[in-house]
């Protein structure tokens, strides 16, 4: 495939384009459990497993959400009726975030090539792609980690996304919330940065020669 030289930004969704937060959905569907700080922590911890574990399974795209409910429940006790409840609950609150949205737009208004690599289960990916089709349509691609059975911060996963994108490496800026996404994407050849929030993304765009001239 060939490639060209145009600089591209790629973005991450969950804590990046789309809130995600996972203590606020344990509040709400273990409210017994979580009945302060610091256990709605831990059950983050268990639940979650840092996206490693069972977890990673279902963002890979090979176990299904009733499986990974039945694992989380046989691991932690935990009431699976609550898990379901949870687990079916997270689409839903992948809520757009406003400040990045305009972000995208300028990017896009601006003439710079927009993709996307997410760490996304299937049924949320086809959730987001189902409600949102006007943000999803600012970008050129993208690749979901269910749709291709990889993961970040997997290697192959950065490099089946730059053959994807038809851009090298070094031409791809990764925006994500997740600090090893972010080194294991400069680790092959990316560009990449921390993202916290859409200001000071844009500051750090500015201050590496990222942003587009004129923008």
């Amino acid at each position: 495939m060939s490639t060209d030289q145009a600089l591209r930004i790629v973005f991450d969704f969950g804590g990046v384009l789309f809130n995600w937060r996972p203590l606020e959905l344990v509040r709400r569907y273990l409210p017994q459990q979580a009945v302060d700080a610091v256990s709605t922590r831990a059950l983050v911890a268990d639940v979650f497993q840092g996206f490693g574990g069972d977890w990673a399974q279902f963002d890979r795209g090979v176990l299904e959400g009733p499986e990974l409910v039945r694992r989380i429940a046989a691991r932690t006790g935990l009431p699976a009726g609550d898990l379901a409840l949870l687990v079916d609950g997270v689409p839903p609150s992948l809520t757009p975030k406003a400040d990045t949205v305009e972000l995208l737009r300028r990017l896009r208004a601006a003439g710079v090539p927009l993709h996307f690599l997410s760490n996304m289960p299937r049924p949320y990916a086809e959730h987001l792609n189902r409600t949102h089709p006007d943000l999803m349509g600012h970008f050129r691609s993208g690749l979901y980690s269910s749709h291709v059975r990889l993961i970040k911060p997997e290697a192959k996963l950065y490099e089946l996304a730059s053959r994807s994108f038809a851009a090298s490496a070094d031409r791809l800026v990764l925006l994500d919330d997740i600090g090893a996404n972010v080194q294991a994407a400069r680790a092959n050849g990316w560009k990449a940065l921390h993202f916290t929030d859409a200001r000071g993304c844009e500051q750090a765009l500015r201050a590496n020669g990222w942003w587009p001239h004129g923008a």
